[in-house]
């Protein structure tokens, strides 16, 4: 048996057995956007990490340093914006090509330390080291939140209502650029471009959600819509149906799509690296909680689907036929 027969979830699944050798005050390990061990009565510490290898993750013609570090620390504040904390500090490990340019290095940290000022995060080190061909980025970020308002992906309920607090697919079409080697032509693929190149973290509206009271589950949109919503599903041992009609996709989708053959849908399914949230609720708070969300951010939380007891994963079109839904998100190993 070979890596790519089990792909990058049956080995996560494989290695995690015997992972904790001592549970005190570990609260989350893996399975979820991050690990969270207690450090009081009342409050958590809030881990997670991610690594970006040139060829893999990035082309590194194709995107400006300061894009390339900007994009590094965004999809690790993104995971701490799924459990709904709080980020603190930034660790940054980077193995560099020694060829490689001063100046763009100087624009992989501006970008980082650019989005860190938003949102008050400090970059406190890291480890640096040569590599012999690529460049690969690994940055670790911790959070901090109360126990009792955080997110977790394995406890979605029946009967809870689907929202998501974003557009989906923006950022496949923007990486179709990238791996056809072409420049965005109008202010449409600009903003698709730029929507893969510079993805905003929803922390603020992580943060709102865990402190709602009426979310149960919530993750991040970094696999695609289809793989992540089938992650909180396979967690919390429950199905879903999402609804075609109710799935957000920009104008600028919807344009890039029709003048080149696509479906908006399977990119909003499949893209991933959008790094919106999903997130489940009480069916019976919904709507406040929807009013409350546009009253804070003056913008819609889209309600998308439901989750159900049979553990199918379903999509209920326009039409009101009821189809499949199969996991099309990233996987490394797949």
């Amino acid at each position: 048996m070979n890596l790519k027969d089990i792909g990058e979830f049956g080995f996560i699944k494989r290695i995690t057995p015997d992972s904790v050798n001592n549970p005190v005050n570990v609260m989350r390990a893996i399975g979820d956007d991050a690990a969270v061990f207690a450090i009081g009565k009342n409050e958590c510490v809030v881990l997670t990490t991610d690594l970006l290898v040139e060829r893999v993750h990035f082309i590194k013609e194709a995107m400006t340093g300061y894009q390339l570090g900007y994009k590094s620390l965004a999809v690790n504040l993104s995971d701490i914006a799924a459990m709904g904390a709080v980020p603190q500090h930034a660790f940054v490990s980077i193995g560099i090509p020694k060829e490689t340019s001063i100046e763009y290095l100087d624009e992989i940290y501006r970008g980082m330390k650019d989005l860190a000022k938003q949102y008050n995060v400090n970059i406190l080190g890291g480890d640096t080291t040569s590599s012999i061909v690529d460049l690969i980025i690994n940055v670790a970020v911790t959070g901090v939140a109360k126990k009792k308002s955080l997110l977790y992906r394995n406890t979605a309920k029946e009967g809870d209502v689907i929202f998501c607090t974003g557009l989906l697919g923006d950022s496949k079409a923007g990486l179709d650029f990238i791996l056809k080697s072409e420049q965005p032509k109008n202010v449409h693929e600009k903003r698709l471009f730029e929507a893969h190149c510079l993805p905003r973290p929803h922390i603020e509206e992580g943060l709102f959600l865990a402190n709602s009271g009426v979310v149960h589950s919530c993750i991040d949109i970094s696999d695609g819509l289809s793989s992540d919503l089938m992650h909180i599903a396979e967690e919390s041992n429950v199905g879903f149906i999402l609804q075609e009609d109710a799935i957000p996709v920009s104008p600028d989708l919807l344009h890039y799509c029709k003048e080149h053959g696509y479906s908006a849908i399977e990119y909003a399914l499949a893209g991933g690296e959008d790094y919106v949230l999903v997130c489940t609720a009480d069916a019976k708070k919904a709507t406040k909680l929807e009013n409350d969300f546009y009253k804070t951010f003056k913008r819609t939380l889209y309600r998308i689907g439901t989750i159900t007891k049979e553990k199918k994963y379903l999509m209920q079109k326009n039409d009101g036929t009821l189809s499949d839904i199969k996991p099309k998100g990233w996987d490394h190993f797949a």
